[in-house]
C-alpha cells in the first residue's frame, strides 16, 4: 500500500477529529505548493483572496463560499501548526464528553460566527474605515475556540497540563483566552480577535443550550448529510430474470419420476408384503411418508 492509499484510508476510516485535521493540512499544503507556482511564474498570488473572508460586505457577496472556506486555510506555518495541536487536544477532550457529530457542528458554526463577528464590527465600527477594503479573514482559530469555550462550560472542572504551566482546570484556560482575545482587539489581529469572540459566542450558547437537551448542531448535520447524498453515487440494482416455464417443467418431471417410483413400491407391498423391500425402497417410502 502507497503513502497515499494509506492517507486516503487513514482519512476514510479516521474520527471526525482526524478528518477535521486532514482538511486543514491538505488545503495549507495547496496552498502553499500553488504559491511556488505563482511565484515561478510572477503572477499575483490571488487564490489566498478567492479563499479567504473578506471585510468588505461587497466583495463577500461576490465570494459567499469564503465564509466557509476560511475556516480551513492557513498560510503561516506557525499558524497551522498551533491551531492543529490546539484542535487536537482540546477536540480529543470534546470527544470525551460529547459525540463527533456534535464536534463537526460546533467547528462549523463557530466558524461562521467568528467570521459574522469579523464582518459585523469591521462594518459598523469607525476604527476599522480605513482597513476595511484590503481586510480578509483566514484560519481555524475561531472555530476551535468554539469547541474549547463549549467542552470548558460543559466541564469547568476538567483538568489538564499545560507546558511551563502544569495543572490547570478548563475554566481558567476559557477565561484567560476570553481576556486575551478582549485585549487584543486594539492590536494588530484585530480581526482574528473579533472572530475569537465570535466562536467563543457560540461555543458558550451551545454549551448552555445543550444543558437544557438542545443539541444546536443537529441542523447544519442534516445539511451536511443531505448534501453528502447528492454526491453520493447511486447503487445499480441488479435484476435477474428466471425461466419460470423451464423451472416449472422440471419440477413436474421431477415429481412424475418420484411418484412413478413410489407407485412401484407400494405394488411390491401389495404383493410380496413390506419385508421384501429392500433398504433403498424403504428409505423412499420413509421420506414420502413425512
Amino acid at each position: 500500500m502507497s503513502i497515499l492509499d494509506e492517507i486516503k484510508e487513514s482519512f476514510r476510516k479516521g474520527s471526525v477529529l482526524t478528518r477535521l485535521i486532514y482538511v486543514n493540512l491538505g488545503v495549507f499544503l495547496f496552498v502553499r505548493i500553488a504559491n511556488v507556482f505563482f511565484f515561478l511564474l510572477n503572477q499575483d498570488f490571488s487564490l489566498l483572496n478567492w479563499l479567504a473572508l473578506p471585510a468588505d460586505i461587497h466583495a463577500l457577496a461576490a465570494k459567499p463560499w469564503t465564509l466557509i472556506t476560511y475556516m480551513f486555510l492557513h498560510f503561516g506555518f506557525l499558524h497551522i501548526l498551533f491551531n492543529l495541536l490546539w484542535l487536537y487536544w482540546l477536540g480529543k477532550i470534546f470527544l470525551f464528553y460529547f459525540d463527533e457529530r456534535k464536534l463537526l457542528g460546533v467547528y462549523l458554526l463557530g466558524g461562521i460566527f467568528g467570521g459574522l463577528f469579523f464582518l459585523g464590527a469591521y462594518n459598523l465600527f469607525p476604527a476599522f474605515t480605513d482597513v476595511i477594503a484590503f481586510s480578509q479573514l483566514m484560519g481555524a482559530s475561531a472555530s476551535i475556540i468554539a469547541i474549547v469555550i463549549a467542552v470548558s462550560v460543559w466541564a469547568p472542572n476538567h483538568t489538564i497540563n499545560l507546558l511551563f504551566i502544569g495543572p490547570i482546570k478548563l475554566k481558567y484556560v476559557a477565561l484567560i483566552s476570553l481576556f486575551m482575545y478582549v485585549i487584543g482587539i486594539s492590536s494588530s489581529n484585530a480581526g482574528g480577535n473579533l472572530a475569537h469572540l465570535g466562536g467563543a459566542f457560540w461555543g458558550l450558547v451551545y454549551a448552555l443550550q445543550y444543558r437544557k437537551g438542545k443539541d444546536m448542531s443537529k441542523g447544519i448535520n442534516k445539511l451536511i448529510d443531505s448534501l453528502a447524498k447528492l454526491f453520493k453515487p447511486k447503487q445499480r440494482i441488479q435484476v435477474s430474470y428466471k425461466n419460470t416455464n423451464a423451472d416449472d417443467i422440471e419440477y413436474n418431471r421431477k415429481k412424475n419420476i418420484q411418484q412413478e417410483e413410489i407407485n412401484q413400491v407400494l405394488e411390491k407391498i401389495s404383493k410380496s408384503g413390506y419385508d421384501s423391500l429392500t433398504k433403498e425402497e424403504k428409505e423412499l417410502l420413509f421420506k414420502m411418508g413425512k
